[in-house]
């Protein structure tokens, strides 16, 4: 049995990001290339800093190009398959820095079909709205709507068809089959599907960039062998990490009974979730933890302020220290986590709100 299993629809185990890297046959963000990209977009990202965003495909050849002056645009997605949690964020959030620092135009794709593929117990009015919600927490992140459109498959498919279908015909089941296990008994919606999420990447005549979680990673192996057959530029890709669950480090933050924080949550759920259910990295009793201190490596409490809420690297370090030390108790920084969380959230929800007036202008027309 392997240590762990990723792939577009099953994230489980303690995950090695080296030894991911090596099988996926991606390359490590080096020191070098985090400052070429800090120089070319004018500042630092806290995400790069701290290797949340670890891996990449061609991202060199993107900043080359835009040094000699040629733009490049942005491609995310999400497939809606339930309520909008935190780790998805984390791509959308890094889309936007790059939207603002390059200029970028930027498609969201929102694949209520794949869901409805894979989801038996949903049906495509089901994934439908999931996509509509999903929207809303994307638009609340201050994406530019002047270069911003979101493209749903099923409403958008005389625009992404025509592509898909030259991506298809490339396409062979063979390397489907062998990229991502598919049997006899999988429906011929999830083998063509790849086609139609390679579709945005050639909306435009240029070069595209994709920052997503390195689980979506297979789907544009794919598209990158393909690319030159139709005479386009592979798309470029940056990787990031899975935001665990609540429940411990291993596998991703999910759908799970209490294993995710949503951007709906109230901060009560949210005190409750972070309370009860995050995994510790701390001793089994007070005295044990002033005298042995805990294990920030492992607590999600602290992994969730490293990849997303606490971008000081100054209070980061001091609560890395405090707590590895045993001066910070569990409960003091799960307080410390909970009254980010739910600072943030209050300010999105409200967005979040008024977004659902704002859909229109964001919304892909054909």
């Amino acid at each position: 049995m392997p240590d762990f299993t990723v792939t577009p629809w099953h994230v489980e185990g303690d995950i090695d990001y080296d030894k991911l890297t090596r099988q996926f046959g991606t390359q490590k963000i080096t020191e070098q290339l985090r400052q070429d990209i800090g120089q070319a977009a004018g500042e630092d990202h806290f995400m790069l800093r701290r290797g949340v965003f670890f891996s990449h495909r061609e991202m060199d050849r993107i900043l080359e190009q835009h040094k000699n002056g040629e733009k490049f645009f942005l491609y995310t997605g999400r497939g809606p398959s339930g309520d909008t949690h935190i780790g998805h964020l984390v791509p959308w959030v890094f889309a936007k820095w790059l939207q603002d620092r390059f200029g970028a135009n930027m498609y969201f794709q929102l694949t209520d079909d794949e869901k409805f593929y894979s989801k038996h117990d949903m049906s495509l009015e089901d994934t439908y709205e999931y996509a509509m919600q999903n929207a809303l927490d994307f638009i609340a992140l201050g994406f530019d709507p002047e270069k911003t459109k979101i493209i749903i498959n099923t409403r958008n498919i005389r625009t992404l068809y025509p592509i898909a279908a030259q991506m298809a015909k490339r396409i062979n089941f063979s390397n489907t089959k062998a990229t991502f296990g598919f049997t006899n008994e999988t429906n011929i919606g999830m083998i063509f599907y790849t086609a139609l999420q390679s579709a945005p990447c050639f909306i435009e005549d240029g070069p595209v960039l994709i920052p997503l979680g390195v689980d979506q990673d297979p789907h544009f192996r794919l598209t990158r062998d393909v690319a030159p057959k139709i005479k386009r530029p592979k798309p470029a890709l940056i990787h990031n990490m899975m935001m665990p669950g609540l429940g411990g480090p291993g596998g991703k933050m999910s759908a799970a009974e209490n294993n995710a924080i949503y951007t709906t949550d109230t901060p009560d759920m949210v005190r409750k979730k972070i309370t009860k259910y995050a995994f510790s990295g701390g001793q089994s009793d007070v005295a044990e933890h002033r005298k042995l201190g805990g294990n920030p490596d492992i607590d999600v409490s602290y992994q969730y302020l490293r990849m997303f809420f606490e971008p000081d690297d100054a209070k980061l370090e001091s609560i890395h220290a405090d707590y590895k030390s045993g001066r910070m108790l569990t409960g003091e920084l799960k307080q410390i986590l909970v009254e980010k969380i739910n600072k943030f959230l209050c300010a999105h929800q409200k967005k979040r709100e008024e977004a659902r007036n704002r859909m229109g202008e964001f919304l892909y027309e054909e």
